[in-house]
């Protein structure tokens, strides 16, 4: 059992929690909780760790039988939670490599920009509305919050695992290049604007949200003249041709 914060794998824990670059250098991230380690893919998983008293109490955990963990003491798991309460259960996994090419191609797909979203729960949030209503992509610019840092994880409910999830720099070029394939771009914007629950759009489509800031790079390139519902402001405009 490891009793101390030194030990190296509890400070490399502690690191991947609180840093997004050893996240994207050790293609890693930390899922904590019964419902996150639970529903994470078994070939996801790279190592597991428990408190001594979640071992205690769940000693007939069929987890323990097909893979190898770690148990530490409670004083221990909660400095690497990112909860104040933690469950005692917590899981180091490996980042998902989902195929752009092959999910961009789906011939019905429809897809969501996302614009500088800056709070990790909306991030999350967002993930899992988007399962929820059958979007088959989530694609952010790089200036969007890491999807992998502890909060956002925790907001996603599991959706990590099932909704692609894709940050370009180059994002404007793969808007622009999907366009020209045929995709339809719709912008979300308060003023003006139509119901998103009465609207139908075409499939193998696009739709965009920007964290509540108006007017921006989707104003120059949607195909509506109107607006699904906006929430955004005049920051970050963008000219394009």
């Amino acid at each position: 059992m490891i009793t101390s914060t030194a030990n190296p794998q509890i400070k490399n824990l502690v690191l991947l929690g609180k840093k997004t670059r050893a996240r994207k250098e050790q293609g890693l991230f930390l899922a904590e909780g019964i419902k996150m380690v639970g529903e994470a893919p078994e070939h996801w998983i790279q190592k597991l760790y428990v408190s001594e008293t979640y071992l205690m109490e769940h000693s007939r955990d069929d987890r323990f039988c097909r893979r190898d963990y770690e148990v530490v003491s409670d004083s221990v798991m909660k400095t690497i939670s990112g909860t104040q309460t933690p469950q005692g259960i917590l899981a180091a996994v490996s980042i998902p490599s989902w195929d752009f090419q092959t999910v961009s191609g789906q011939t019905n797909g429809c897809f969501l920009f996302l614009e500088s979203i800056q709070d990790p729960g909306n991030l999350g949030t967002i993930l899992r509305s988007s399962e929820a209503a059958g979007i088959t992509a989530v694609i952010a610019n790089d200036t969007t919050v890491d999807l992998y840092n502890p909060k956002t994880v925790r907001s996603t409910m599991g959706s990590i695992y099932r909704m692609p999830f894709f940050s370009f720099k180059e994002w404007k070029k793969n808007i622009q290049r999907m366009k020209s394939n045929g995709m339809k771009l719709y912008a979300a914007y308060m003023m003006n604007s139509l119901n998103i629950f009465t609207f139908r759009c075409q499939w193998r489509s696009a739709i965009n949200d920007n964290d509540n800031r108006p007017y921006t790079f989707f104003s120059q390139t949607a195909d509506n003249a109107q607006w699904i519902i906006m929430f955004c402001s005049k920051d970050n405009e963008f000219m394009f041709s």
